[in-house]
């Protein structure tokens, strides 16, 4: 005898797509992000005007001087974004949303700006996959998943 009822089609091991918590996507983010900055300026010292530069004690192109309030101010830019791991992924939604925001926008605008005049296709290279990171951390904040709501996440 023949069933008029169908199973389910399953495949073997196929495999599961599970949801990520937005907290912890935004926290890799920050992580990836800092991970390019870093290598970034990692790489610049094969550069002979940045080495040059350090043994002159002044960024070289800028007329900076490599001085305690330089290094403060270079260590205060990174803190933030090195906070922002930590606050993403402890800080309530309302005020995790809203800062992810404002810091990733402010970030990306910064890292834009130290692009001009940059002739180093590394750094340019760099930057830009600096900024797309940042501006997704933007989007992912801004699209933050809703209590009811029932569209999708857009990631």
């Amino acid at each position: 005898m023949h069933s008029n009822r169908t199973l389910p089609q399953t495949r073997p091991n196929t495999l599961t797509d599970t949801t990520t918590d937005t907290k912890v996507v935004l926290a890799g983010l920050w992580i990836a992000m800092l991970f390019l900055f870093a290598y970034v300026d990692i790489f610049g010292f094969w550069r002979a005007d940045v080495i040059q530069g350090a043994l002159d004690g002044e960024v070289p192109g800028q007329g900076i001087a490599i001085n305690q309030a330089f290094l403060a101010a270079a260590t205060g830019f990174i803190v933030i974004p090195v906070l922002m791991i930590v606050a993403s992924l402890v800080l309530r939604a309302a005020v995790n949303r809203k800062l992810n925001i404002v810091v990733s926008v402010v970030y990306a605008i910064a890292i834009a700006a130290l692009c001009i005049g940059e002739s180093w296709i590394y750094y340019l290279i760099g930057s830009f996959f600096e900024v797309a990171l940042l501006l997704a951390i933007t989007r992912i904040a801004w699209a933050w998943p809703r209590t009811g709501n029932d569209t999708p996440d857009v990631r």
